[in-house]
C-alpha cells in the first residue's frame, strides 16, 4: 500500500483568515502538537513581515520530524525571505504558490499566461538552488485550462520541483471530477510519476474528504488538511476516514490512530461567526500567557522571561536588542502584550545597524515650510542631516538621505497604531527600492515621526548590509 503524507494548513489559514486568527504563542503551540500528531508537513505563510519571519524561524528551530514548508511567489525577494526564515529547519521546504486560472493570473498576479509559463521554471530553479525540497502549488487549478496546467506542471518539474500541488480553491469539484483531473494530468505529464502529487480540496460544498480519497485513488500521495476553516478537509476527519477505509484504496498513513485522537482532543476549537476561533490546551505549559504589564523598571531577565512566554526563542544578541528597544519605549508608557510583540518584531533578527538614530528635531506648522534635523551615528561618529520637505516626515526622510548620501525610491509607507489611547504606540512600515530589489523596514515609537524615521533607517541598513555582502 502507498503511504499518504499529510500537509497541514492550519497556521496558514489562521494567518490569512481573520475569522481564525491566533497569536504567536498559539501558533507555536499548534505547530508543536502537529508534530506530535506525526503530521508530515507543517505549512507556513509567506515570511515577508518581521513577525511572520520570526514565527517561521521559531517553528523551524523546534521541528525535529516534520517538514516546515514556507510559501512564496514568483519573485526572488519572496523566495529569499522564505528560505532565510526556514533554512534552520532539519527538513525545510519552499512552496511556490501561483494561480493558474486566467482570471486569477490577471487580477492577482497581473500577468498573462505566456509570462507565467516563462517565470515559473526560472523561479522554481532559483528556489531549488537554495533548497532541495521545492513544491509548486497550482492555485485555482480546478478552474484552469487543463492544457495550461499541464504545461506549467511540466516546466516546474523540469526546473526541479519535487512536489506538485493541485488546488480546488473554489471548491467546485465532485469526486469523479477530481479523480479524472489527476488522471488527465498524469497522462499529459508523464514526469508526474517521478514526483509527489498533492491535492488541496476545499470543503466549501462538503466534498473535501471525498475528493481527497478520489485523488488518492488516481495517484495523489500528499493531502492538505486543516484544523479550522473550509480550505481543506479537517485533519481529524480525514485521518479517521483513511484509517477505516485505507485498505479499500490501497493507502495508509504512518500514524497511531489512538495516539492521534488523544493528542487531537487536547486542542479544543470553538468556531464563532463573529468571534473567530479560540484555542485552549489541556496542559498547563501551553496555557495562553497572561496579559503583560511592564514598566521601565523591569530588568533584562524579566523582559527575556516575557519574550519566552510569548513563544519567541531568540539569541542572546537579539534578546539584548529587544531589551534596549524596550527601555526606550517604556520610558514613555507601560508595555503591554501588543507593544511587546511590536518591539520584538522591530528589534529582533535585524541586520547589523550601520546607521543608528541619535536624535531628531522637527519644525512644522501651517505657515512655515517643515524642516528636519536628524543625527545618526555611524561607526562611532555623529552625522547630521538638515532638510526641508512637503511635510515633517518627508523632511525627515530627506535629512536621513543627506547623511547617507544616497536617494532611494520610496515604494510604500504605512503608519498604524499598535495600541489605543492618547499614548498609543505607533508602528511604521517603509519599503525602499534599490537596484530593483525591495527592502522593508519597521519602527515603533509613541510618536509617528519617530517611528517613521526608525523604519526608514531600518530599511537603509538592510540595503547597506546587502551591498556589503554582495561585494
Amino acid at each position: 500500500m502507498k503511504k499518504i503524507n499529510i500537509a497541514d494548513m492550519t497556521i496558514v489559514e489562521s494567518s490569512t483568515n481573520r475569522n481564525y486568527s491566533m497569536n504567536f504563542k498559539e501558533k507555536t503551540e499548534i505547530a508543536k502538537r502537529l508534530e506530535k500528531l506525526a503530521v508530515n508537513v507543517i505549512e507556513m505563510p509567506k515570511a515577508l513581515e518581521q513577525t511572520d519571519s520570526l514565527l517561521v524561524k521559531s517553528i523551524a528551530s523546534m521541528s525535529k520530524k516534520s517538514i516546515v514548508s514556507v510559501a512564496c511567489g514568483l519573485n526572488k525577494e519572496e523566495i529569499d525571505a522564505a528560505f532565510n526564515s526556514v533554512k534552520a529547519a532539519i527538513y525545510p521546504r519552499l512552496r511556490i504558490c501561483i494561480p493558474t486560472s486566467s482570471v486569477q493570473m490577471e487580477y492577482i498576479l497581473g500577468e498573462k499566461a505566456k509570462n507565467v509559463i516563462v517565470k515559473v521554471p526560472e523561479m522554481v530553479a532559483y528556489a531549488k538552488s537554495l533548497c532541495n525540497d521545492v513544491e509548486f502549488s497550482c492555485l485555482d487549478a480546478s478552474r484552469s485550462e487543463i492544457d495550461f496546467v499541464a504545461e506549467v506542471t511540466k516546466a516546474a518539474i523540469e526546473a526541479g520541483a519535487n512536489v506538485i500541488d493541485y488546488c480546488d480553491t473554489a471548491g467546485v469539484m465532485l469526486p469523479e471530477e477530481m479523480g479524472q483531473f489527476i488522471a488527465d494530468m498524469k497522462e499529459k505529464v508523464p514526469a508526474l510519476e517521478n514526483v509527489t502529487i498533492s491535492v488541496t480540496c476545499s470543503d466549501e460544498i462538503r466534498m473535501a474528504n471525498a475528493n481527497s480519497i478520489a485523488a488518492i485513488k488516481a495517484g495523489a500521495t500528499q493531502i492538505k488538511t486543516t484544523l479550522v476553516g473550509k480550505s481543506a478537509p479537517k485533519i481529524g476527519h480525514f485521518v479517521n476516514l483513511l484509517s477505516e477505509k485505507g485498505e479499500s484504496v490501497e493507502a495508509e498513513i504512518d500514524v497511531s490512530r489512538s495516539e492521534f485522537n488523544k493528542i487531537l482532543r487536547q486542542m479544543t476549537w470553538i468556531e464563532g461567526e463573529q468571534q473567530g476561533v479560540k484555542v485552549s490546551f489541556e496542559n498547563e505549559e501551553a496555557e495562553k500567557p497572561e496579559e503583560i504589564n511592564l514598566d521601565e523598571t523591569a530588568d533584562i531577565s524579566k523582559v527575556i522571561k516575557v519574550i519566552k512566554k510569548l513563544g519567541y526563542e531568540l539569541s542572546d544578541d537579539d534578546n539584548a536588542k529587544v531589551y534596549k528597544e524596550f527601555k526606550r519605549v517604556s520610558e514613555k508608557k507601560k508595555i503591554g502584550t501588543k507593544e511587546m510583540e511590536a518591539i520584538i518584531a522591530t528589534a529582533a533578527l535585524q541586520v547589523p545597524s550601520t546607521y543608528q538614530l541619535v536624535d531628531f528635531v522637527i519644525n512644522s506648522g501651517n505657515i512655515i515650510t517643515p524642516t528636519a534635523c536628524v543625527t545618526l551615528e555611524k561607526e562611532g561618529n555623529a552625522l547630521k542631516g538638515l532638510s526641508t520637505g512637503d511635510g515633517p516626515i518627508a523632511a525627515a526622510f530627506l535629512a536621513v538621505e543627506m547623511v547617507v548620501g544616497h536617494h532611494y525610491e520610496l515604494d510604500d509607507f504605512q503608519i498604524q497604531s499598535v495600541t489605543e489611547g492618547s499614548e498609543a504606540v505607533g508602528n511604521a512600515l517603509v519599503k525602499l527600492r534599490s537596484n530593483g530589489k525591495l527592502y522593508s523596514g519597521s519602527g515603533i515609537s509613541t510618536d509617528i515621526i519617530g517611528a517613521s524615521i526608525r523604519a526608514y533607517i531600518s530599511a537603509i541598513n538592510k540595503i547597506v548590509y546587502d551591498e556589503k555582502e554582495a561585494n
